[in-house]
């Protein structure tokens, strides 16, 4: 089987990132050879973002989805295409519908923000974990929030992930389950995939 990259994505507090970790454990339990990864990455300019974002900095909504975009392009290149080639199955904690989702909300452009990302390796299978925002953000409240976690920006953030389901750019999963019942989900999700490929 050729590599197969899935993304999970959703609003601060959905379950992104645990859900994202546990189907890559239950691949490589079912045999498949899965790596982890997240956005921002662990490069250079993603421990900058994140740090800006952890300090409360503010930058300009267009400097940002730039940022996130070199990012991005180093971050497919330097570990998501070599993983990809060695045949491996990466799962992906945000990708590109993250700064759809969270730059559009800030008022730039979604089709700047494509162009800008034109070089982007589309994903095999494309997850949205949905909880609404006060769910949201009371899953996060005793840790640090960053400059975007604030309900009137989640609130336009959801809509815009809740319109790329529309467009069927992303499945849509209820984030509101036990985190199990969840993982089962889109553990089933990923199998059947799968199996429609080598048909």
């Amino acid at each position: 089987m050729k590599g197969l990259f899935i993304v999970i994505e959703g609003i601060d507090g959905a379950g992104k990132t645990i859900q994202s970790k546990l189907l890559q454990k239950e691949l490589i339990k079912k045999g498949f050879k899965a790596v982890y990864t997240s956005e921002p990455s662990k490069g250079f300019i993603g421990k900058f973002l994140r740090r800006i974002s952890f300090k409360g900095v503010k930058l300009n909504p267009e400097v940002e989805t730039l940022l996130f975009a070199a990012d991005r392009f180093q971050h497919i290149n330097f570990e998501v295409a070599p993983n990809l080639s060695m045949g491996k199955i990466v799962v992906c904690d945000r990708y590109f519908y993250a700064s759809l989702a969270y730059q559009g909300a800030q008022g730039v452009d979604l089709n700047w923000i494509k162009t800008v990302n034109n070089f982007i390796i589309k994903p095999d299978l494309g997850i949205y974990l949905d909880v609404p925002v006060k769910v949201g953000l009371s899953r996060i409240s005793k840790r640090k929030k960053t400059v975007f976690e604030k309900s009137e920006i989640e609130e336009k953030v959801r809509e815009i992930y809740l319109k790329l389901v529309k467009e069927k750019e992303l499945i849509f999963v209820d984030g509101n389950k036990p985190i199990k019942d969840i993982n089962n989900e889109i553990v089933n999700l990923t199998l059947s995939f799968i199996e429609g490929k080598k048909k």
